[in-house]
């Protein structure tokens, strides 16, 4: 996985943005032009608005690509529920207290946004780099509910994502997961599709296995 951080600097605010984990939603563009415009070099001017301007808009920014800092401290506080969101023929929008791990449980990123790739064409696995509109096709809906809960589950908490090798991502922690046209199902483990190929899209159904699916 890899990453790219640049630091932009504006008198109230800093604004951070890794290269590596855009791909480009266009929520910082549509929001506030006058800082975020990819005509323009450097890019991001933190001092074209007001710092409460900023530090409103950098949060929508759905792959953690941006974060900001006021006054050397990050004033985004983790959501109080953490929930899933599956895009219609791309990724899977994570905006909760996450960690992401990889097969041997090293922690791979820890934030509050993480946009994973669920189409298995990322060359940036498991993190999204755009690759899905190569092609990738899925509604972005819940074909079956295969999340489970504990006898006593607690309503909030840290959510874990793992990766596993050549396999699907385990998640284990609250949360509820959105599909495109809003339904929604909640619970606590789980195994998610990144292969691109189940049938039973979020969740995996062991086709990966078939298909030859490979990644670290």
């Amino acid at each position: 996985m890899d990453t790219t951080v640049y630091t932009y600097e504006g008198d109230d605010v800093t604004v951070t943005w890794d290269r590596e984990r855009c791909i480009h939603a266009q929520a910082c563009v549509d929001g506030l032009p006058n800082v975020f415009d990819p005509e323009r070099r450097p890019w991001i001017a933190p001092g074209q608005a007001e710092a409460d301007a900023v530090e409103a808009v950098v949060p929508q920014c759905p792959t953690g690509a941006l974060h900001l800092t006021r006054n050397g401290n990050d004033p985004e506080p983790p959501p109080e529920t953490n929930r899933l969101s599956i895009a219609p023929n791309g990724p899977l929008y994570v905006h909760a207290d996450a960690e992401l791990i990889d097969s041997d449980g090293k922690t791979l990123l820890s934030d509050t946004r993480m946009a994973l790739c669920r189409c298995g064409r990322s060359a940036n696995k498991p993190l999204c780099d755009g690759s899905h509109e190569e092609g990738f096709d899925d509604p972005g809906q819940i074909a079956v509910d295969h999340l489970s809960s504990p006898d006593n589950p607690e309503a909030n908490g840290p959510l874990r994502i793992r990766a596993t090798e050549d396999g699907p991502f385990v998640i284990e922690g609250p949360v509820t997961i959105t599909a495109d046209d809003e339904d929604t199902i909640s619970g606590h483990r789980g195994a998610l599709c990144r292969c691109g190929a189940s049938e039973s899209k979020p969740f995996c159904d062991g086709t990966h296995a078939d298909v030859g699916f490979e990644s670290d």
